[in-house]
């Protein structure tokens, strides 16, 4: 009877733990896409793939990557931030993985590939402002090729693979073998097919860096035990996507920004010209900030700048100190924004020159169209019907407030109008606006209109 009752316990003991042994926990693994240019708009997905991984605690993360490569900076962020999190990760092939592409699985650890991908060709090259790559002198070819090697080969020691493996697709003068095997002869970059990479080399017959060729994910989930997990897969938002077109048009939104801006300066009220300018500055810093590089305090550090310049123009008669901060402000919260930058933080990530030298070409082309813009529009468009229209118009609505006895009163300008300044008109000194046009010191004006508190002259 004693070993019947005991009997009974232990059955009533066992009884919980049978639901657990036929209902086993649900495992989950987060996709997170790597396709098109690497750049730093791809950052905020990325991380937003880890935060989710993180969240609902993921089994594994799984990299789909088809990329030509891209920013190095944007790699190696990736990179780091694979090397911070203890969640399994393995990258997908899905047809190549080619320059930052290949860094960034060669540092995620067990590599897959479809049949036909390829990886490799991860060579360092200049992007252009404008797009495409650009040649580089020889000693700074060299320079970016050893700190990109550098990079690779710590990238694959952080996954497992061999660093020489890794700097042989960095480095064509570089051959790479295993044991006797020549696997790259030097001369050429080490670019993999995916039956090249799985292939088994050495003593202990290991592969040299793909883990096997499988056609889908849910192929590759079952050659690393998961083959009923859920399928977290990080979509691209429509925000993502919008900020990774603005960020490939960035100098051509700033020189039409920063033109429309000044030639609404020079021209009397608020029209075509701000309102252009000013949404192409807003999209330049949308675009920026959801990519996570830009923070609204390089919004507010432009608008001061802009609020600098129009005191300079509107207030103070000349350019002087006013305008030249405001001036230097601008430019430096443009740079600020297209700068990669610490996650969370408004410093850039590094302070080397190498992290402003696209930022800085890509101010400077805008700069200088702006600047070009404004000078053809100073001569040619006054003279066009439709600029006429409007400056009348403006002048017309704004003329009600003008009393009689100063239409038409003429005087003398006390400093060049750019267009801004003042004037002497009967012994009294007046604020004044051309409508314009350039109009130097001691030149005699007339009064056609009212703006605000200054008149708008011409001169006679």
């Amino acid at each position: 009877m004693k070993q019947l009752v005991t009997s009974l316990c232990l059955l009533l003991l066992l009884l919980p733990q049978l639901p657990a042994e036929t209902n086993p926990v649900q495992k989950t693994v987060t996709i997170i896409p790597i396709k098109d240019m690497i750049e730093p708009a791809l950052l905020y997905v990325v991380r937003r793939g880890y935060d989710d991984a993180v969240r609902n605690q993921a089994d594994a993360i799984i990299f789909h990557m088809d990329t030509p490569g891209g920013a190095v900076n944007a790699a190696g962020e990736i990179i780091s931030l694979i090397g911070k999190n203890d969640i399994p990760t393995y990258t997908y092939v899905d047809r190549g993985a080619y320059s930052a592409g290949a860094f960034i699985a060669l540092a995620a650890g067990d590599i897959y590939m479809a049949p036909g991908s390829v990886i490799g060709a991860a060579t360092p090259m200049m992007m252009s402002p404008m797009g495409g790559a650009q040649e580089m002198p020889e000693e700074v070819q060299e320079k970016m090729t050893s700190a990109v090697a550098a990079m690779v080969r710590a990238a694959a020691e952080q996954g497992g693979h061999d660093p020489k493996l890794g700097e042989a697709m960095v480095r064509a003068d570089m051959e790479y073998k295993v044991g006797r095997k020549i696997i790259s002869e030097a001369g050429r970059l080490l670019t993999l097919t995916n039956t090249e990479a799985e292939q088994l080399v050495g003593k202990e017959k290991k592969p040299l860096l793909s883990s096997g060729t499988v056609k889908d994910i849910d192929a590759l989930l079952i050659e690393i035990g998961l083959p009923n997990a859920q399928q977290r897969t990080i979509e691209v938002t429509g925000a993502e996507s919008i900020a990774r077109s603005i960020a490939k048009i960035a100098p051509i939104l700033m020189l039409i920004g920063m033109g429309g801006l000044w030639l609404e300066f020079k021209t009397p009220g608020f029209g075509i010209f701000g309102l252009l300018g000013g949404t192409c500055l807003l999209l330049f810093f949308f675009g920026h900030h959801i990519a996570g590089l830009s923070g609204m305090e390089d919004v507010l550090f432009f608008m001061l700048g802009v609020l600098l310049i129009g005191i300079e123009i509107f207030i103070t008669p000349g350019f002087g100190f006013v305008g030249l901060g405001g001036l230097l402000i601008m430019l430096a919260s443009l740079i600020n924004a297209m700068s990669e930058r610490m996650p969370g933080s408004w410093q850039p990530i590094s302070w080397e020159p190498e992290t402003f030298t696209t930022p800085l070409l890509n101010v400077a082309i805008a700069f200088g169209g702006s600047l070009l813009l404004a000078i053809f529009a100073g001569k040619y468009l006054p003279k066009t019907r439709a600029f006429s229209s409007l400056t009348l118009h403006e002048t017309i609505g704004n003329s009600t407030d003008l009393s009689e006895e100063l239409l038409g009163l003429e005087g003398t300008t006390l400093c060049e109008l750019r267009p801004s300044g003042s004037a002497l008109f009967k012994g009294q000194k007046k604020d004044v606006i051309t409508q314009g046009e350039f109009i130097a010191k001691g030149t005699t004006v007339r009064i056609v209109s009212q703006q605000g508190i200054a008149c708008v002259v011409e001169s006679v």
